[in-house]
């Protein structure tokens, strides 16, 4: 049997697009290529505006996160990453509190993928850092078609992707997205009437809130699920902590009798130690109970790790 098989070409991205502002970034734009892109990174992207302004510079795309709602910045370079695009992007992220970037360029030089992998280490979840290199290829004669490799994204992207995935599912759901902007804006009440210093930042319809713990590269977080039926308390680190977490885990039977609760020690993708309480979320009369081990949870975690934390130096590792 007698199989012919096509001749695959890499085409110059200058071929196509002379410019990036009136060739690759209009090109991007369209709502079929976007969805090129979005497939790429795992976020359902929906335009908001070309050459946006942002501070001092102008986005080339602006997008929001049909997810949660959160920006979405795309700066596009259709030659070798270099240091002023890098001063933009983090301009854009000390402009916003919530952003994910996406630098694409046809090539990606070794120090500047390193310092995309670093900005993922060092800040919390709501910033999100992509590189992607773009290419173009034809078979034979054929039209070029476009491809996106990705060289560097947030650490635990696969699990923010699934979990991006049931939130999806879970947005057709109105009265599940209801319940839990009523529950985050009850538990606010709740702990500000306390007198702790623990704060809900986001009254919003996702499952998670995150509460800082000293440092960029820690946090604590809280998660419920309406459909399992639990409350998830726990504290996250970045793998640039994952000694201290090695450290931690050593004394696990000390710190679990001084917290007065077991915790589950994960280091898949990265460092987690959480607490689980088994909970109806659908059921208003238990929202003080499950509110108040919360607001115990947190509390007791934030002052046993809160000075192992602090104290950290990843470089003496």
């Amino acid at each position: 049997m007698n199989i012919s098989l096509g001749h695959l070409k890499q085409v110059d991205l200058r071929d196509i697009w002379l410019t990036e502002d009136r060739g690759f970034t209009p090109w991007l734009a369209k709502e079929e290529n976007l969805k090129i892109l979005s497939e790429t990174i795992g976020i359902e992207l929906e335009l908001e505006a070309q050459e946006k302004d942002v501070g001092p510079f102008r986005a080339d795309i602006l997008c929001k996160s049909t997810v949660d709602d959160t920006w979405v910045l795309v700066e596009n370079q259709i030659e070798k990453t270099d240091h002023r695009h890098l001063g933009q992007l983090l301009t854009y992220a000390a402009g916003l509190d919530a952003v994910s970037i996406v630098w694409i360029a046809a090539k990606f030089s070794e120090e500047h993928r390193k310092a995309i992998d670093w900005l993922n280490e060092i800040t919390d979840a709501k910033f999100r850092f992509f590189g992607l290199e773009v290419e173009l290829w034809r078979i034979n004669d054929s039209l070029p078609a476009p491809k996106f490799n990705i060289i560097s994204k947030p650490n635990d992207w696969g699990k923010r992707v699934k979990l991006a995935a049931q939130e999806l599912e879970d947005s057709v759901n109105t009265p599940t997205r209801e319940l839990r902007v009523k529950y985050w804006t009850k538990m606010d009440e709740l702990f500000s009437k306390s007198g702790t210093r623990l704060r809900v930042r986001q009254k919003w319809p996702n499952n998670w809130q995150d509460f800082p713990l000293g440092r960029t590269n820690s946090l604590m977080r809280v998660s419920i699920s309406v459909r399992e039926g639990y409350v998830v308390a726990g504290v996250h680190l970045t793998k640039q902590m994952s000694g201290l977490y090695e450290e931690l885990l050593h004394r696990k039977a000390s710190i679990e009798h001084t917290l007065g609760f077991p915790l589950e020690w994960r280091d898949d993708p990265y460092p987690i130690l959480n607490a689980k309480l088994t909970a109806d979320i659908s059921l208003e009369d238990d929202w003080d109970r499950q509110m108040l081990w919360v607001k115990n949870v947190l509390e007791r975690m934030a002052d046993v790790f809160s000075e192992h934390i602090r104290n950290y130096n990843p470089l003496n590792a």
